[in-house]
């Protein structure tokens, strides 16, 4: 993953993604006071104003149209929205419920947002589709990553191994401290496979929601797959942490845009 910066703004970016990305950080924005300042997140008391100029300021710099940005209503399942060029686009348009997102409408831009969970973008360089999963630790469990490379097979006859992905920010195995249930949900989905990926620590366990992830990707047969090292929780002078600042901050997320493939 590299760094990508455009005046104050600033995104982390694959270099294995030919479609044009971000996971961006919260710096570089329009917004103020506990959002401060490139909150992308809607329904957190944002001004319409600031968000309009966020997300102005990150399409100039990643390359998207947010007219053309289909938003999600995320609520933490394995629900997976495919986006046609019916579907309403922009900031003012509903909002599906559901994880994730896959299209091959050229000119789309997919957006997920996050503030620990885990952010996965996916693109095809065969057909030019591209998905973005938001992947907490339900969706981790429910196998959200690789249900999402499983619909562009079936919908766009993606190829598993020419995929090319990439797990964003999120939290890391520093800082993701649960209790019981989380390692019990993921050993019931992955059994054995699980196991390196969670962390005994006392009464408590820590658990590599990016490497669980990854191993979801590896088991639909992806096998290019870019990860960051950045942990949000660790990191709250460049990102949003739900864990560590709760209900008061914004939302990064991530965004992807689907461009076409010459034939």
């Amino acid at each position: 993953m590299i760094i990508r910066q455009n005046t104050a703004l600033e995104y982390e970016a694959s270099p294995l993604i030919a479609a044009p990305h971000a996971f961006p950080t919260r710096l570089g924005g329009a917004s103020g006071g506990a959002l401060a300042s490139l909150n992308l997140g809607l329904g957190r008391g944002d001004s319409p104003a600031a968000l309009a100029e966020n997300y102005a300021r990150l399409g100039r710099a990643v390359g998207f149209d947010p007219a053309r940005c289909v938003l999600t209503r995320q609520v933490h399942g394995d629900v997976i929205r495919r986006v046609t060029a019916a579907d309403p686009a922009g900031l003012d348009a509903p909002r599906p419920d559901c994880d994730a997102l896959i299209t091959d409408v050229p000119g789309t831009a997919l957006v997920i947002f996050t503030a620990d969970c885990i952010p996965v973008l996916l693109y095809d360089p065969d057909t030019g589709a591209v998905g973005a999963a938001h992947c907490g630790w339900r969706g981790t469990a429910l196998g959200l990553a690789e249900k999402t490379a499983q619909a562009m097979t079936a919908a766009f006859g993606s190829r598993p191994e020419s995929l090319r992905c990439a797990i964003g920010p999120g939290i890391g195995l520093c800082c993701f401290e649960t209790d019981g249930d989380v390692p019990a949900a993921m050993c019931a989905a992955l059994g054995e496979a699980a196991a390196p990926f969670l962390h005994p620590a006392g009464a408590k366990w820590h658990v590599d929601l990016k490497g669980l992830n990854r191993l979801w990707l590896q088991r639909a047969g992806v096998r290019t797959v870019d990860c960051s090292d950045s942990c949000t929780a660790c990191r709250t002078d460049r990102f949003w942490s739900h864990r560590r600042m709760g209900a008061a901050r914004g939302s990064q997320g991530a965004v992807i845009v689907c461009k076409e493939v010459a034939k």
